[in-house]
């Protein structure tokens, strides 16, 4: 999906006048618990042939009351907006989270948001979701505050994976320590990559592994190592299975940054300059550092082996 160059704010965004049902939160993931929020509001818009949209924030609120110890954030705005159409959201609303907007009080949201939405018909949030300055405001208030002024709320309760509940924080720790399959399911989909092919020094393919190198730095770096994948680009019918290495490449680098290069089994129509995205799928090592070339070599002779494995792909479909 094609998305604006900049996404509106409560400032400026125009809608239609139709009812407009507003799942508010961060949503930083877009995992089962924000899905649920969304998907009822979706739901009620569809119903009484009103609009779903999403109120959500960038930066995350810890940018502006603890900079030094900001949270990072699992996907870009682009992003988390492309999750969200997907979804079948008819708006997103960008606000910006500003030292200004973090001073309305509790008693002040509603009306401040009627003000800028006078279609609001309806707020659909988590139970556990928190508004106004000093977060005093909590679904209670929100309850109290929604009947003088003639708008519906809507609080879901928290979704739990093994007995905790699901959330953006669990989900950056699985993240961090390579727990992909853990974060795969707390999300409800693929964790996923996105960028440009770009031209690299060829050294995949002398090792001969040829790779697609996608320069990709996003706020909350998942575990350095190597990764089984799927790899799509734009008009591509299906995504292709891959092995792919996110890091820094100690034994070849020296690395300007985190990279991530895919190797594709089979033939690759991918080139420089594609766009793409990348599904992590299953972490299968830790990056290391090998002596030379040669133990690197036949290391990623095994990690292509061990995808292969994974996808339980046939020999015919594999290049050998």
């Amino acid at each position: 999906m094609s998305l604006p160059a900049h996404l509106p704010g409560l400032d400026g965004i125009h809608l239609p006048p139709r009812p407009l049902h507003l799942a508010i939160g961060m949503f930083d993931g877009v995992h089962l618990g924000h899905q649920a929020v969304i998907e009822s509001a979706v739901h009620t818009a569809r119903r009484c042939d009103g609009l779903a949209g999403v109120l959500t924030f960038w930066p995350h609120p810890s940018a502006v009351f603890h900079p030094a110890e900001r949270t990072p954030m699992l996907m870009s705005p682009e992003m988390k907006a492309r999750v969200l159409f997907r979804l079948g959201v008819d708006a997103v609303i960008e606000q910006p989270f500003t030292p200004a907007f973090a001073r309305i009080t509790a008693q002040e949201f509603l009306p401040h948001l009627q003000r800028h939405l006078p279609q609001l018909a309806g707020v659909y949030v988590g139970e556990n979701w928190r508004f106004g300055a000093g977060r005093r405001g909590d679904v209670a208030l929100l309850l109290a505050e929604a009947g003088t002024h003639q708008v519906s709320v809507v609080s879901v309760p928290r979704m739990q994976y093994n007995g905790e509940p699901i959330s953006s924080t669990r989900i950056r720790d699985g993240l961090k320590a390579g727990r992909l399959e853990e974060a795969n399911m707390l999300l409800g989909y693929s964790y996923f990559a996105e960028g440009e092919v770009v031209s690299g020094r060829r050294l995949g393919r002398t090792l001969g592994f040829p790779t697609l190198n996608v320069p990709w730095q996003p706020e909350l770096q998942p575990r350095h190592g190597v990764y089984a994948v799927r790899i799509a680009g734009e008009r591509m019918p299906a995504a292709l299975p891959g092995v792919a290495n996110y890091g820094l490449r100690p034994t070849v680098g020296p690395a300007g940054g985190p990279l991530l290069e895919v190797h594709v089994l089979g033939e690759c129509p991918l080139s420089t300059g594609s766009r793409v995205t990348v599904e992590w799928l299953k972490f299968l090592r830790p990056e290391q550092k090998f002596a030379d070339t040669e133990q690197l070599r036949a290391q990623i002779a095994r990690d292509r082996a061990a995808a292969v494995a994974f996808f339980r792909l046939p020999d015919n479909r594999v290049i050998s």
